[in-house]
């Protein structure tokens, strides 16, 4: 083998450096890694954005360590396209998590179809959004279906 030389890759809009995010040291930000986690998070705080859904539930333990989950369905693509997403989603929870974050709360990123080739920046900016939005107080939900009639 010789040692040509390799022209640098251009950036590409999925790679952090290219949405401005700093690669400093690395936040822990512990992983979930049980279903039961993931089951509970389930029915707690929904966020949907065009690249994912955020879901955040306050664990109520008194541990005020923060942790992220992450799926992917295979609806999505084959393993290739899976880990990609999930390796950004990491990146994300990552860089925004410790500041943006909701300490003590479980954070769980689902992937969309829409976010496969999704722009970093734009998935980063949507991260934020949705963990601000996350904060607020739920609003109360309208019935979706009238009340059962009387017998």
């Amino acid at each position: 083998m010789s040692s040509a030389t390799v022209a640098p890759r251009a950036a590409r809009s999925f790679l952090p450096e290219a949405a401005g995010v700093a690669a400093g040291p690395p936040a822990r930000i512990a992983t979930i890694a049980r279903r039961a986690d993931f089951l509970a998070a389930n029915n707690a705080r929904r966020v949907v954005t065009p690249g994912f859904i955020l879901l955040v539930r306050d664990r109520a333990d008194g541990n005020a360590a923060m942790r992220a989950g992450y799926t992917v369905t295979r609806k999505i693509g084959n393993a290739v396209v899976r880990n990609r997403m999930k390796r950004r989603f990491r990146e994300l929870a990552r860089a925004l998590l410790p500041e943006h974050g909701l300490a003590g709360a479980d954070h769980i990123l689902i992937g969309r179809d829409t976010g496969v080739e999704r722009d970093f920046a734009m998935l980063h900016d949507e991260l934020i959004t949705a963990l601000a939005r996350a904060r607020q107080p739920a609003r109360p939900r309208e019935n979706r279906r009238p009340p059962p009639a009387p017998p």
